[in-house]
């Protein structure tokens, strides 16, 4: 087969684990079904900080693509000695309740490191570029990010080589509008600086893709000379082939599951105290909540305090495929939406895997936004705002009751095509093959 060749720019990449490698590297699995072949630059993975690993992802590089890694300067390295962790988030999400020293590192990071700390990765990223684009005579290049310092590689190649080049820039979050940009305490200087690059990366991309309308919105409002027309929303998605077990829900307990992250500022204390309410009110089932990954010493403790740490199950992060699993152990997922000013747009990357293990979902946060309106539409749940706790009580209850007459609850979803990783390489494929005509 003839195959047409991309460059593939990512930071993240195995055996990096965690939801941020997962979107880049379906893509890179079945872009090739559309005869899109890629080459990746990504960094050493000696030399990495990565928030987890995985090295069971590499089962999903197909072989005929290459992987270029190259050196990096991380200043995240000399972070993890001092703070004896073998990796830091991008965000320092779930660092609850921070140091002093913790507090002066967010603003070295801020402050120091515009856009952040993988920034050291640029120079080495760039040179494998440029060299690889004149080899291979590559026509399109995607920079996929965070860390978003990813963007400026690609905003170089594109000054660099100009129309001999199409840029795609890939944005899976927010730049200067994440939830937890402030806690970077950065100076006016810094953030203008910052404002900035994030301005110039989206005026020259030829296209920027994203993971919801909202968020599409939000980066064509940064400057009038974006182009809205070329933005284009690819949402993320699930892999059909890591869903292929059996569901086993439990026959002798209600179980609910959260994976991911769960930082104190995503504020799920509404549910908590619901879920409260119903252990008394049903005191002969015994429940559990499951948390598999990172939660905040805020959020445990908040649980303990409310008398479920007899019902609280606490899982460190896992491979991919043994939360996978988890899901499909499980009665009923949780998912909550993070609280902030562009809360309407995030759709959280575990939803859709949420959606294909069928279980039925307990979403808290706007009941407006895009994450509730998928799962609306697929019928797969119900979305609740944090000052609904009577209608997410009756919803909680009426899961229970099912269960009491079937141990399974799972939910019949037909809609889920749109949502698979191999139909959204179909999107990326056009939309690279229109760029190419």
């Amino acid at each position: 087969m003839n195959y047409n060749k991309i460059l593939v720019i990512s930071y993240y990449w195995p055996p990096s684990g965690g939801v941020g490698v997962q979107r880049i590297l379906k893509f890179v699995k079945y872009l090739p079904e559309y005869g899109i072949l890629p080459e990746v630059i990504t960094v050493s993975e000696e030399k990495a900080s990565y928030p987890s690993e995985d090295r069971n992802l590499f089962k999903d590089v197909p072989g005929n693509v290459k992987v270029h890694r190259t050196d990096t300067t991380e200043p995240f390295a000399l972070y993890s000695k001092l703070l004896g962790k073998k990796s830091i988030p991008t965000g320092f999400s779930n660092e609850s309740n921070p140091t002093a020293f913790q507090k002066f590192s967010r603003f070295v990071r801020g402050n120091l490191f515009i856009p952040d700390a993988r920034v050291g990765w640029n120079k080495y990223a760039y040179s494998e570029a440029k060299k690889i684009i004149e080899k291979e005579n590559i026509k399109t290049v995607l920079t996929t990010s965070p860390p978003h310092s990813t963007q400026l590689v690609g905003l170089k190649l594109k000054k660099d080589f100009g129309e001999n080049i199409n840029w795609i820039a890939d944005l899976r979050d927010p730049w200067t509008d994440i939830h937890y940009y402030d806690e970077f305490r950065h100076t006016s200087l810094a953030k203008k600086k910052d404002l900035n690059y994030e301005k110039i990366v989206l005026e020259n991309a030829d296209r920027i893709i994203t993971v919801s309308d909202e968020f599409g919105k939000m980066f064509a409002a940064k400057s009038d000379k974006t182009d809205p027309h070329k933005i284009f929303t690819i949402t993320n998605g699930f892999d059909e082939s890591d869903f292929k077990m059996e569901s086993h829900p439990p026959k002798d307990e209600f179980v609910i599951t959260v994976t991911g992250t769960m930082p104190e500022n995503y504020n799920p204390f509404a549910f908590i105290d619901v879920l409260k309410q119903i252990t008394d009110e049903f005191s002969d089932i015994k429940f559990k909540l499951r948390l598999v990954g990172n939660a905040a010493d805020t959020v445990t403790n908040y649980i303990t305090k409310n008398g479920l740490q007899e019902s609280l199950e606490l899982i460190p992060t896992v491979p991919h495929e043994k939360a996978v699993e988890y899901l499909f152990k499980s009665t009923a997922l949780f998912l909550v939406i993070p609280q902030f000013k562009n809360e309407k747009g995030l759709i959280p990357a575990k939803l859709f895997e949420y959606l294909a293990s069928r279980k039925p979902i307990i979403c808290l946060g706007p009941i407006d936004c895009e994450a509730a309106e998928i799962i609306s539409k697929c019928g797969a749940g119900k979305t609740f705002n944090r000052d609904m706790q009577t209608q997410l009580s009756e919803y909680i209850k009426e899961l229970v009751l099912k269960w009491k007459s079937d141990k399974n609850i799972d939910i019949e979803n037909k809609l889920l095509e749109k949502y698979t990783r191999s139909y959204q390489a179909g999107q990326l494929a056009a939309i690279i093959k229109e760029m190419e005509k």
